[in-house]
């Protein structure tokens, strides 16, 4: 058929395979453009901003590409992305507020384009620890290159009278200021405060004495170029740094920082001279700053809320200008970084941008890695073999990142401190290396595990804060623990006191103490059941049968537990009014039987029967006197066994005796019949 297609399945599935294979091979080269365009700009920041940007634009089309072919890539937030969002839309409306704005539009879009797009690429691309070490790698190599080109210009010579860097009437011995890659002297020296803080911190928490050694010598070098700028702010912002550090966690840095800055003034003593001039002497460069700050503060109360326009301070301070005067002389920043962004971009703005400056400082700082299980090396005397491969192969993650997140925040705490005389986010090169760190800082709060409260604790607190409260708490626990027993003694003495007085006696104890009483009462028992036993032979059939069950125990068995007195005497008077009702009716029964043989004698039978009744009822009455008798003696035992008088008791023993009276009143009769 020749309108149809052959479909092949084997062909369909080699084409699947093609389009799979060749999807994969666009996931990597994405992948691989913007990691390398990553790192590019990383090496070439401080040595070619030019190039940088360029390798910078390669990364962002190479993320971009990986975000539209790369399913598992997702768009990643970090911490302080809102308040980024929130400076660059208010730096863009601040753009109307301008008195050129297309020039602070096209100044806008390049600076803060640069910024976000490098914020972007680094956060986006950087999520595995092992990136960390590349990038740090590039990051030390071009910092190297950097220093080293200070030492060359400082060892050739550079004459910078030329350029008004210095005061030359206050400092005339001054020729030298290197500036290396950068365009200013003090732009460098910015930059080597923030180099200085990321060894400082790798350094703290390495455990390597190989690693050790290079960054220590690695800090001395960056020192050494940062006093050749003679820049007096930074010098101080890195000394503050690191003995402010020494005060509060190790003296030996303290004293490692006064070692070093003895060392270069005693080397140097234009540089003694300069630095101390800070606090000596005013010059034109401290009177200009000074100048720049009070037209500064005019621009922000006039223009409060979107600012002077983004990038035009320089086209404004004219008409601020109360220290120049006119002269030909352009200002381009107010040399303080919080009153500029305050000036160009309003009051809203400058809370933005310092909520993410300051918010990325203190992440840094409270990002914690937890130690690692290290395994246990061998000691090493002083004079073992320097081993280079240890320098990267063997660093510890978690000691790269810890000591990576310390020291990104000592960097922006340094770029804080420099900024109260002098803006160096002004510069593109710094302010790009700013927002790269930022980024890193949220990535590696990402990486970082939850804390634990023992972490917590250790990261409030330093050593010997920590000793201090675990003593303390050990000692108020023991003071805790001694009082708690001694309440529990008293609290058990007190309830066994009350147990001993109110619990009831042992049955043991009250057969041993009283066995009399039991007696006394077992034979009141067994004279109370002959006397039921004589009235049942007298009681109707019904009535002695039922009292019979009652006195033989066949009635139903009450299920026998220890009674209290209270129960006991109500169960004696219960028995003794069932016995007194019984006794009644035994005893009307009775006497009703008599009434009758005595009236029949009398009215029917002969005269010679007469003593034979009168001998039978004589008997009957000896009988009935005896039945009297021991319910008296049953009577008087139980009062005197129980002691306590019971009134049911009293009424049966004079319903008895009158009972017996009567019947002593019919015996007389009878024998006096006779």
């Amino acid at each position: 058929m020749l309108g149809r297609k052959n479909h092949n399945p084997t062909t369909e599935h080699i084409r699947e395979k093609r389009q799979a294979i060749r999807h994969e091979r666009w996931k990597n080269r994405a992948q691989a453009a913007a990691w390398y365009g990553l790192l590019a700009e990383v090496f070439l920041l401080s040595l070619s901003p030019g190039l940088a940007t360029a390798a910078l634009l390669i990364g962002i089309a190479g993320t971009a590409l990986r975000f539209y072919v790369d399913e598992t890539f997702h768009f990643r937030h970090l911490r302080f992305d809102v308040p980024a969002v929130l400076f660059v839309a208010i730096s863009g409306l601040s753009v109307l507020a301008s008195p050129d704005r297309g020039f602070s539009f096209y100044n806008y879009y390049n600076l803060v384009g640069v910024y976000v797009l490098t914020y972007l690429l680094v956060g986006q691309n950087v999520r595995r620890p092992a990136q960390m070490k590349s990038i740090l790698r590039l990051a030390a190599a071009s910092a190297a290159i950097v220093i080293i080109y200070g030492y060359y210009q400082f060892l050739f010579g550079i004459d910078i009278s030329s350029m008004k860097w210095v005061d030359g009437d206050a400092f005339p011995e001054l020729r030298k200021r290197v500036f290396s890659t950068w365009e200013n002297p003090n732009i460098l020296a910015g930059y080597l405060d923030i180099v200085i803080c990321l060894a400082f911190g790798l350094f703290v928490y390495c455990k390597n004495r190989e690693r050790r050694i290079i960054l220590g010598v690695f800090m001395l070098a960056a020192a050494a170029c940062l006093a050749m700028t003679y820049a007096r702010g930074a010098c101080l912002v890195i000394a503050v740094i690191l003995a402010g550090y020494g005060i509060l966690k190790d003296r030996r840095v303290f004293i490692a920082c006064v070692v070093v800055v003895a060392i270069l003034f005693i080397a140097d003593p234009v540089l003694y001279e300069r630095i101390t001039s800070v606090f000596t002497k005013v010059d034109t460069s401290t009177e200009m700053r000074l100048a720049f700050w009070e037209s500064t503060i005019a621009m922000i109360q006039d223009h409060p809320f979107l600012g002077i326009g983004w990038g035009a301070y320089w086209m404004v301070y004219p008409e601020y200008d109360f220290y120049l005067q006119g002269a030909n002389v352009l200002i381009v920043h107010a040399h303080n970084i919080y009153l500029n962004y305050m000036a160009e971009i309003g009051i809203p703005g400058a809370v933005a941008f310092f909520w993410f400056f300051f918010g990325t400082m203190i992440l840094a700082l409270r990002t914690n890695f937890p130690a690692a299980q290290a395994e246990q090396a061998p000691k090493r005397g002083l004079r073992a073999a320097f081993q280079w491969k240890r320098l990267w192969q063997d660093w510890n993650e978690n000691e790269l990142l810890e000591g990576l997140a310390k020291g990104i925040g000592l960097a922006v705490l340094s770029i804080a401190l420099n900024g109260l005389t002098d803006d160096l986010l002004f510069n593109i090169p710094s302010s790009m290396v700013f927002w790269m760190l930022a980024s890193l800082a949220g990535v590696l709060s990402l990486l970082s595990p939850p804390k634990t409260a023992k972490a917590k604790e250790t990261s409030a607190y330093g050593e010997g804060a920590k000793k201090f409260l675990s003593g303390l708490t050990s000692s108020a626990w023991q003071n805790a623990k001694e009082a708690k027993d001694k309440v529990n003694e008293k609290v058990q003495s007190k309830v066994n006191g009350v147990l001993y007085r109110e619990a009831p006696a042992e049955p043991e104890t009250e057969t041993k103490e009283t066995p009399a009483s039991e007696k006394a009462g077992d034979e009141a028992k067994a004279q109370k059941t002959a006397a039921k036993t004589k009235s049942i032979a007298k009681a109707s059939p019904d009535e002695a049968e039922s009292a019979k069950k009652e006195t033989d125990g066949t009635a139903a068995p009450v299920a026998e537990k220890p009674l209290d007195p209270m129960d006991e005497l109500a169960e004696e008077v219960r028995k003794a009014l069932l016995q007194r009702k019984q006794e009644e009716e035994a005893t009307k029964a009775s006497a009703e039987a008599e009434k009758e043989p005595a009236a029949a004698p009398k009215a029917a039978e002969p005269a010679g029967k007469e003593p034979q009744d009168a001998d039978a009822a004589e008997e009957k009455a000896d009988k009935q006197e005896t039945k009297v008798k021991e319910a008296k003696e049953d009577t008087g035992e139980k009062k005197e066994n129980e002691k306590m008088p019971v009134k049911a008791e009293s009424a049966e023993t004079e319903t008895e005796a009158k009972e017996a009276e009567g019947h002593e009143e019919d015996k007389r009769n009878i024998k006096g019949d006779d």
